[in-house]
């Protein structure tokens, strides 16, 4: 097995070639990406399914389809973003041009999370290879079957020399960050994120941070009157907890607001739908993916231990831990102050929070650190107004919910606790590319002080140019200004 300082070395090398920066280089990694992903699409649902549980639906919805599209999109735009955009510069810097350029970061390391382990390795990698860069990717060892898969598959599609795969746990982890890289982007939790960025201050290295968060859905059934709307409102809030990874998502809703007098009302919609979906006997279903390992499994089953906790379940509870499945659970009311409201729960157990009315929802979601995603459910443009202007968090949902993930024209990511830096679509392109600011000047039109009454007039000029006063530098020239 080739080190992991000779690894470095050859990806360096590569990336002082200048092959990475070439538009034809670029486009034939992101066509190598879609042939890998075409070429071994059972194989990944396989992969999926041993590490997940994910259902093939599932698998490709949100991993394999991902990949591809986001391949797809970078393909057709990469050689238009990697163009100098011209800039204007004001009359003050006259004779000169300027514009900036998209240029490469370098070597950098993208590691990646168990609970996407496919999407949220390839789809990083994407926006690496069409910035122009070379790649160190560390797929997440709590998802071997998938880790497996990448390292075997990537050097057979993609160039080798500028791409490479290392697996390993925490230790390969700690070595990797004990090293120099031109850029970090991590995806996973708030505790590695930290130690990811304390490590890279160590180099005054980039660093993109994709977090978790307690992600709120706030259910406004005043404004909401169809019932057929209520139960479409239904069906995406269950689909945006359940549905991606059985509640195992940082972008998935993490607990409910709602009127209390809606209360009942929804309690009872989200039954029928999880019914619906998941069937009378969930355990049995093949639509919803397991708890990742032993240690998260006992992780979730530990949040509703406390009594107080355990008493505000109303919809399912039941768990299997031979099966690691852990049943959709509605809990209406659980404290406030419990670790199910105070801590990412990242499993399929869903609070459900009464208010008085559904505008103090802004004051409580205020009052915890700033969520990942808003997701709203009203037709109140009044509280829409609220919620865009009084809160904040990494992006905001109306009437859907994790349909802004799959959309590559908006940036994705976090605030605060939730992280920062955005990618996908161009977005990915920037993350990776450092925006380079060219200026050529000319040698006319020198302003040169010979004597006292013209430093007079430079510095009157200078004023005037820098207020962007143009009438006033021409009158200057013109002698018609003292």
């Amino acid at each position: 097995m080739e080190s992991l300082e000779g690894s470095l070395a050859e990806l360096r090398q590569m990336f002082k070639s200048g092959k990475t920066r070439s538009v034809a280089w670029r486009k034939n990694q992101l066509r190598a990406i879609i042939q890998l992903v075409r070429e071994n699409e059972e194989k990944l649902y396989k992969a999926l399914y041993q590490d997940l549980g994910k259902h093939s639906v599932e698998a490709y919805r949100d991993e394999v389809g991902v990949v591809e599209k986001s391949a797809s999109y970078c393909l057709s735009h990469v050689e238009k973003w990697m163009a100098p955009k011209k800039s204007r510069l004001p009359l003050l810097f006259f004779p000169a041009t300027g514009e900036v350029i998209p240029e490469p970061f370098g070597v950098v390391l993208i590691m990646a999370s168990w609970n996407f382990p496919i999407s949220l390795a390839l789809d990083p990698l994407v926006g690496a290879i069409s910035a122009g860069n070379t790649v160190v990717l560390k797929p997440s060892e709590i998802a071997p079957a998938c880790s497996s898969f990448l390292a075997n598959t990537i050097p057979m599609y993609l160039d080798p020399a500028a791409i490479k795969v290392i697996e390993g746990g925490a230790d390969i982890c700690e070595k990797l960050l004990q090293h120099k890289w031109d850029k970090i982007f991590f995806t996973g939790s708030p505790r590695v994120g930290r130690i990811v960025m304390t490590a890279a201050a160590n180099h005054l290295t980039p660093v993109t941070l994709e977090l978790g968060a307690k992600c709120p859905a706030i259910l406004d059934f005043s404004s909401i009157t169809s019932p057929s709307e209520k139960k479409v409102t239904a069906k995406r809030i269950v689909g945006g907890k359940w549905g991606p990874c059985s509640g195992q998502a940082c972008v998935g809703i993490d607990y409910a607001l709602v009127d209390e007098k809606y209360a009942t009302e929804l309690l009872e919609l989200l039954r029928i739908t999880i019914k619906k979906f998941y069937g009378e006997n969930p355990r049995e279903s093949k639509s919803i993916s397991r708890i990742v390992n032993k240690h998260h499994f006992e992780r979730l089953r530990s949040l509703t231990k406390d009594p107080l906790v355990a008493a505000s379940i109303v919809h399912g509870g039941s768990v299997d831990e031979e099966k690691l499945f852990i049943e959709p659970t509605i809990l209406l009311n659980p404290p406030l102050d419990s670790e199910i409201m105070t801590q990412e729960i990242f499993g399929p157990l869903l609070p459900v929070i009464t208010l008085n009315n559904i505008q103090e929802s802004i004051e409580f979601i205020n009052s915890r650190p700033k969520p990942l995603t808003i997701y709203a459910f009203t037709k109140d443009e009044t509280l829409k107004d609220q919620i865009l202007t009084r809160t904040t968090s990494g992006s905001v949902t109306f009437n859907d919910t994790m349909v802004q993930f799959l959309c590559d024209a908006l940036p994705f990511g976090g605030i605060d606790q939730s992280g920062f830096g955005r990618y996908h679509g161009k977005y990915s392109f920037d993350t990776f590319s450092h925006e380079k600011a060219v200026m050529q000047r000319g040698f006319l039109f020198e302003l040169e002080p010979r004597y006292p009454p013209w430093n007079n007039f430079k510095l009157e000029f200078i004023k005037l140019a820098y207020n962007y006063n143009y009438i006033g530098v021409i009158l200057l020239l013109l002698g018609l200004k003292k």
